[in-house]
Order: structure tokens, then C-alpha cells, then sequence
């Protein structure tokens, strides 16, 4: 089954900028889809998850933090529906986290940040090392999605649904080619 690859902080406010096709490209061997532009990779053909994560990050032009999840678990979690069906309001994204390995929350959930204000990210629910959210379009919203890594003790990077969708796409485009 193919690997999804979540790189953490890049493209982001200038920092640690690359050109994700490219980086696709150079990967071909492994059949490696680009989504966007914040460092998400479907990998098609990852073979040895190993080897593909050590080419991965030799032809990276910096350090990066590295988050991969087999292409069943994002399926999965699709079927279960972690939104439900009502429809979330304009000025709201839902958004999953990915954990760098499952860990545990260390707060009774859901969770607001901030805890005294109106909330800018709330953490709904987690299953395994995806965590599930929502978060309001706001300059200080980035730095409390931030307080994810510590409320679960791992490091952790956000996708908004619509990447995630965007992912299952092409999942279930592999599927259908087999």
C-alpha cells in the first residue's frame, strides 16, 4: 500500500522553501504524487519505508521533520467521517494533525487555545496518530496549533481537510489502476 509523507514547517514564512514537484520528480523511482505545497507526497511505490525515507532526505535541500502513515489509515479514516456531516462556518477550517508516532493526550478532550479567549484551534478528538480539529482564520492561529506537540508529548504537523481529501483522491486512484 502507498506511504503518505507529511513534511513538517516548510514552505512556510520563507523558511526552509523547496519546490515539492521537483523533489516529486527526483523521487520518480518511488512513484511520488507532490499535493500542494507544504511538503505532502503520496508515494505509490515506497518499497522498504527505510530506504525510501534515507533517499527522501538526502535529496532534501535542509533538515526536516518527517511524518509518514500508511495510505490505509488516511482510507479509514475517510469511512469514518471524524467531521460528521454538518458543514463548518465560513471563517472555520477543520484540519488534521499528524503525529510523528501515536501518542497520548495529556488533557481530557475537546480542547480550546486559547483557554480564556474565544478559541483559535480546537482539538475535537485524536485515533491513533491523527488528531482532529478545528481552527479560525486568525495571524495568532499558527502558533497555537503549535500546542498540539505538547498537549500529545510528540512532535506533530497540520494539514487542513481538504489536503486530506486531495490525498484520498489519488488513493483511491492507485486503487482503482491495481
Amino acid at each position: 500500500m502507498a506511504l503518505v509523507v507529511f513534511l513538517r514547517g516548510v514552505n512556510v514564512g520563507g523558511h526552509r522553501t523547496f519546490r515539492p514537484s521537483i523533489l516529486a520528480r527526483e523521487l520518480s523511482d518511488y512513484d511520488v504524487v507532490n499535493v500542494g505545497a507544504a511538503g505532502t507526497f503520496v508515494v505509490r511505490k515506497p518499497g522498504s519505508r527505510a530506504k525510501f525515507r534515507a533517499a527522501l532526505l538526502l535529496k532534501l535541500p535542509f533538515e526536516a521533520e518527517v511524518v509518514l502513515c500508511e495510505g490505509r489509515d488516511l482510507m479509514r479514516l475517510e469511512m469514518e467521517n471524524p467531521f460528521g456531516p454538518e458543514p463548518c462556518p465560513s471563517d472555520v477550517v477543520r484540519f488534521v494533525s499528524i503525529l510523528s508516532k501515536a501518542g497520548g493526550v495529556r488533557a481530557s478532550l475537546p480542547v480550546a487555545f486559547p483557554s480564556d479567549a474565544e478559541w483559535l484551534v480546537r482539538v475535537m478528538a485524536s485515533q491513533g496518530q491523527f488528531v482532529f480539529g478545528m481552527y479560525r482564520r486568525h495571524m495568532k492561529t499558527i502558533g497555537y496549533l503549535g500546542q498540539i506537540d505538547k498537549l500529545y508529548g510528540v512532535p506533530a504537523t497540520t494539514r487542513n481537510w481538504n489536503t486530506i481529501v486531495a490525498i484520498l483522491r489519488i488513493l483511491k486512484g492507485q486503487k482503482n489502476t491495481r
